[in-house]
């Protein structure tokens, strides 16, 4: 496969899709993408025109079904990646899926059982990218002993005061984004890398802002929390609590500790502090060169294909774990008690 063009489609160009897919794939040896199917012709042309992009299609079945790719990117919003990736894969497709991962459990278990019937495939979810540059080497510190035993765990993400006037967006639209909450799954995903997966969780949530307008100047009802608490039992034992809001003007922005019962690691701005209990306080901590990690999305997708590496960041079965934590929390708060990982066997 190595010596083999590598195709690609496009279905769906939005912002990280224009900013990063794109110009990566381009980037890579042996890559062409070949086609591209976004909201509207005028937005595809738009899209084709920038990156030069020859074939533009007016439906995205036509698109998965054409015979001129090997490789379909899901770039629109969750409500589109379940029937999308479904599609792709009978299609015999290679499959990398925008996150969040889709609507709900369930759809992401259709997912990975289909992906799972065709091993030869390669599938993606694209990764949470906010701790790339320092996830091996909190790791390494947990496996050295570092932290001791793991008892707590804070992640705080927002910053950002209450706006009332805005339009509605995608992430606050259920019917679009599902039981996707703000940036709740993507820093749950990677606390999944550090330290495993919850195994029970009780959540409380609040919308303030009750109706939104939409794109079409119609006024909807917001269904998606603005802000969340949410305590979870994790498997190495800890316990997580998750902050995760749209209200918390000034508030320093989104930040991640590791509690242990000999030292503690925080995550803040893109750097990692840490200090043991013969410290004074935390002091900053070198990424060694070999462990900062950092955006390759694209080119790990293309090296699976061509069979030169597997899928680390972020592959369907970690895509299934955090939408069950997802859809978990939302029953939660629905139901007003705890509800056990994972939801389905």
């Amino acid at each position: 496969m190595s010596d083999k063009m590598i195709r690609v489609g496009i279905v769906g160009a939005g912002a990280n899709t224009t900013s990063r897919h794109i110009p990566g794939l381009q980037s890579i040896d042996g890559v062409e993408i070949i086609s591209v199917c976004n909201r509207s012709r005028a937005s595809s042309e738009r899209v084709a025109q920038q990156f030069n992009i020859p074939k533009i299609y007016g439906n995205w079945q036509e698109l998965v079904q054409a015979s001129d790719t090997d490789a379909i990117v899901i770039g629109t919003w969750p409500y589109m990646h379940c029937c999308l990736t479904l599609a792709a894969l009978e299609a015999d497709k290679h499959v990398m899926c925008e996150a969040r991962m889709a609507m709900n459990a369930r759809e992401a278990h259709m997912m990975y059982d289909v992906a799972s019937m065709k091993p030869a495939l390669v599938t993606q979810i694209v990764p949470s990218p906010f701790t790339l540059s320092v996830d091996s080497t909190i790791k390494r510190y947990i496996a050295n002993g570092y932290l001791g035993e793991i008892l707590a765990i804070e992640v705080r993400a927002g910053g950002q005061f209450l706006d009332s006037e805005t339009s509605l967006h995608w992430r606050e639209n259920f019917n679009l984004s599902g039981f996707n909450i703000m940036s709740m799954g993507i820093w749950y995903e990677a606390m999944m890398r550090w330290i495993g997966e919850a195994t029970r969780v009780i959540a409380v949530g609040k919308t303030f802002v009750k109706m939104r307008e939409d794109e079409n100047g119609v006024m909807r009802s917001v269904r998606v929390p603005e802000h969340i608490g949410i305590i979870a039992d994790m498997a190495c034992g800890a316990q997580a609590h998750y902050q995760i809001s749209s209200v918390t003007g000034l508030s320093g922005g989104s930040e991640a500790f590791l509690y242990g019962s000999q030292g503690t690691l925080h995550f803040s701005n893109g750097k990692l502090y840490g200090g043991t209990r013969n410290d004074s306080g935390l002091s900053e901590i070198d990424i060694p060169d070999e462990e900062k990690g950092s955006w390759r999305v694209e080119e790990e997708f293309i090296n699976a294909i061509r069979g030169e590496e597997i899928i680390t960041h972020t592959s369907f079965e970690d895509g299934v774990k955090y939408m069950e934590f997802t859809e978990a929390v939302t029953l939660s708060m629905m139901a007003g008690e705890a509800v056990s990982l994972p939801l389905l066997s």
